[in-house]
């Protein structure tokens, strides 16, 4: 399945009575639009387009050298300078090539447990992995990481009622961008649509990632970049195509220090994250920001920048906060989680892990409380918009309020 493909399954079916300006009048795509794109999600489950970017900028920049030379003057700038460039471009390609799609490379030790590490430290250094050693996970680190699976899918720890299911695969599935994994949990939800068990996929998976990270053991969050055709053929008789729906899944590893270059500006450009008055409000409209450093907001600490640094796909950050205090504005007494967009499956999937960061980040402080789905009614909010899309309020526990 292709990223587009995955986009529009994302969206839910398009009405034939759409006629938005983004589709009025919009010509059908062409047979070369469509076979470029064929093109693309051949090369990425096929692992050959993380390393064709560099190849192509290393052809350009030598391009760009032989038409300097051709014009004779500035040689240094316009020869030199693209000639070095675009020659060491290529030898990165040619290196990414040999260490990581041939495999040629030395064996690289298994990290160290993070025990020392806070629970705010260790969600703030966090980081998706992209390319994994080829060792397999040892029996130890397996074992313990599928005792947390059952322990976070329990129905008891779930905030919906739906199941979910987080199945362990050790088979070379077609995914994007990630190199060298073969090792992965899938995330499975009921076919029938249920929002809250998307939900709970983010919060019980992210849970088990931490857990990982505290052992050493690298993770990827994969959705639009995982071939589910591939996923539903390894997974074999565990998945009913009547009755489940793989929602995303996650690779399970060790870390490599080898990637290709493409994947190490990926990285870069998916660090940057929104400020904190962009996404924790006092009203559910979003007009005015959170005061984070004043009371009675102030004693929530860290946990405001935990969510921040959470994952999302493409890093869209499609999560928003609400913080509701008693009448007098001296006590918190809730945190309303909202979508920012109508997406039906990566939206809640990353407020699932906001809700991780969230009830980890107030366990660490102590703060007791709760998620529940609380009614418009409950909200005090009859006429609230379609959006932002309410899912789910962390409600503090009433002794601790009063005691506040």
């Amino acid at each position: 399945m292709t990223q587009a493909q995955l986009r529009r399954r994302d969206r839910g079916p398009r009405s034939t009575t759409d006629t938005s300006p983004h589709t009025v009048g919009r010509r059908p795509a062409g047979p070369l639009p469509r076979a470029l794109r064929r093109l693309k999600a051949r090369l990425m489950f096929t692992g050959w387009l993380q390393y064709l970017p560099t190849v192509a900028a290393g052809i350009v920049f030598l391009a760009v050298s032989a038409v300097g030379r051709l014009i004779g003057a500035w040689q240094a700038a316009l020869f030199w300078l693209p000639f070095t460039v675009g020659v060491l471009l290529l030898a990165a390609a040619a290196f990414d090539v040999v260490t990581l799609k041939l495999g040629v490379r030395p064996g690289e030790s298994v990290p160290r447990r993070r025990e020392g590490l806070d629970a705010f430290d260790l969600m703030r250094s966090r980081r998706s992995c992209r390319s994994f050693q080829s060792r397999d996970l040892s029996g130890a680190h397996r074992a313990e990481l599928m005792r947390v699976v059952g322990e976070y899918v329990r129905p008891d720890h779930l905030i919906g009622t739906g199941p979910i299911r987080l199945e362990y695969l050790a088979a070379p599935l077609t995914v994007w961008p990630t190199v060298g994994a073969h090792e992965f949990v899938v995330a499975i939800a009921p076919r029938d649509y249920d929002r809250m068990a998307v939900v709970d996929v983010g919060r019980s998976l992210q849970k088990v990632i931490l857990h990982a990270g505290r052992m050493g053991v690298a993770t990827c969050w994969i959705g639009p970049g995982a071939d589910q055709a591939s996923v539903v053929a390894q997974l074999g008789d565990r998945f009913d195509p009547d009755r489940d729906h793989v929602i995303c899944v996650c690779a399970v590893g060790y870390r490599s220090r080898f990637k290709p270059l493409t994947v190490r500006a990926i990285e870069r450009a998916q660090r940057r994250r929104l400020p904190l008055p962009s996404l924790f409000f006092t009203d559910p409209c979003g007009r005015q920001p959170l005061p984070a450093d004043a009371p009675p907001f102030s004693s929530f600490g860290r946990c405001y920048e935990a969510c921040r640094w959470s994952p999302s796909s493409f890093n869209s950050q499609t999560t928003r906060c609400v913080g509701v205090t008693d009448a007098t504005g001296g006590t918190v007494r809730r945190f309303d989680f909202y979508a920012s967009t109508t997406s039906r499956y990566y939206a809640p999937v990353a407020l699932g892990i906001w809700c991780a960061h969230w009830e980890t980040g107030c366990a660490a402080l102590g703060i007791p409380g709760s998620f529940r789905v609380l009614t418009r009614e409950e909200r005090g909010a009859p006429d609230a918009p379609e959006l932002p899309h309410y899912d789910v309020s962390w409600v503090t526990d009433p002794a601790y309020a009063i005691a506040a």
